[in-house]
């Protein structure tokens, strides 16, 4: 008699904002963050994995499948009366949306207070929670980034009673261990797309990009400032402003009025491509990050990164840019690549190599697969 096939795990990926990622359309923030959500939402369903993905109504039925993916909505992101919503509909559709789902094992990245409430659930139904943080601050016991005391407090709920945490970096890993007490696993994410082809770094391109939502901790002043410096240099951005962030639009408004500086506004991924490939380097301003997804997205196309920030020091130690939070350390190393092809084909050829190592998406979402394997206490994936 043969005996009865296990059934496959199933896992439920929360990430409200990933409907736009998952169908490639315009809706949701559809950042770094949502792209390698889905991305690791396709990968587990194809490895035999039950995989659902819970999002915001977005127009969109209730429940639909994309690529082996159960997308299961909860409310519309306006639903409901202002200061009630957050209890009804988000809290209890959410709690609806996981039952649903009816996972082994739940996921969620990036801090907010939707990480205690999946927590609370899976506590509640006995259910595993994997957290993944997405940026420094995360680990920073005062948590910065949450303005409201129910953030906090929430969000406190679910790293403590996380079964799993994964963080980006070794630092962001000493610092959970340090001041919170709590042990993490380190994996390196997924760059979206893989590894490019042909580098276009031998190439006089002149031009300097800059990636991201226009926010506090990005420092656009920092940009303004350099740009000035090396007036012979076209600055491109791509990015729009952080509804949050309300001298957004004033820095935006300076930008324009300079010669040197392009702002192209909210780019589509599929074009990113186009502005890395003519690009001379990524410039990163920001005060700090966790491990952005946009020096990854650089290094695959073969782009240098000029960053304040250096996640585990991985531009210094792999030679691929120049990071200092000093920006007079910064600017002549610009004007070194712009005026030294050999340079920017040196480091296109480390940098390629450094993602096909680390974070190509085979490797990368393989760790991922494991940790999931292990969390449910079953045996390593098959080959």
């Amino acid at each position: 008699m043969e005996a009865p096939r296990e059934r496959s795990p199933k896992v439920c990926i929360v990430s409200h904002q990933a409907y736009g990622a998952m169908t490639g359309g315009t809706t949701g923030h559809a950042g770094g963050v949502e792209r390698q959500t889905t991305m690791l939402a396709r990968w587990l369903a194809r490895r035999g994995f039950e995989v659902s993905l819970i999002v915001w109504n977005e127009g969109q039925t209730d429940s639909t499948v994309i690529d082996g993916v159960r997308v299961i909505s909860v409310c519309s992101r306006h639903a409901g009366v202002p200061g009630l919503r957050f209890f009804h509909p988000r809290w209890t559709s959410l709690a609806r949306a996981m039952s649903a789902a009816n996972a082994d094992v739940y996921y969620h990245n990036c801090a907010e207070y939707v990480t205690g409430q999946v927590a609370l659930w899976c506590r509640r139904h006995q259910r595993r929670f994997v957290y993944s943080v997405a940026s420094d601050p995360e680990c920073d016991p005062r948590l910065p980034m949450l303005k409201q005391l129910r953030e906090r407090v929430l969000f406190r709920h679910g790293l403590r009673h996380a079964d799993r945490i994964i963080v980006q970096t070794r630092r962001q890993q000493l610092r959970l261990d340090d001041e919170w007490g709590l042990e993490s696993i380190v994996l390196k994410m997924p760059v979206v797309g893989g590894v490019t082809g042909r580098s276009n770094a031998a190439a006089h391109q002149s031009r300097v990009v800059w990636v991201g939502r226009i926010s506090n901790e990005k420092r656009f002043d920092r940009l303004l400032t350099i740009a000035a410096r090396l007036p012979h240099i076209t600055f491109e951005i791509a990015g729009g402003v952080d509804t949050g962030f309300p001298k957004g639009a004033s820095l935006i408004e300076q930008a324009r009025t300079r010669p040197n500086i392009k702002v192209l506004g909210k780019v589509p991924h599929e074009r990113m491509r186009q502005v890395y490939e003519q690009a001379t380097c990524l410039l990163c301003t920001s005060d700090y990050e966790g491990f952005p997804n946009t020096f990854l997205e650089a290094w695959s196309h073969g782009v240098p990164v000029v960053s304040t920030v250096d996640p585990d020091g991985i531009i210094a130690s792999e030679q691929l840019g120049q990071a200092s939070t000093d920006i007079d350390q910064l600017v002549p190393y610009i004007e070194m690549l712009n005026a030294s092809p050999a340079l920017r084909v040196a480091i296109a050829q480390r940098a390629r190599s450094y993602i096909e190592r680390h974070h190509a998406p085979e490797p990368a979402l393989t760790a991922f697969e494991r940790t999931f394997h292990d969390v449910l206490g079953m045996g390593a994936p098959s080959a």
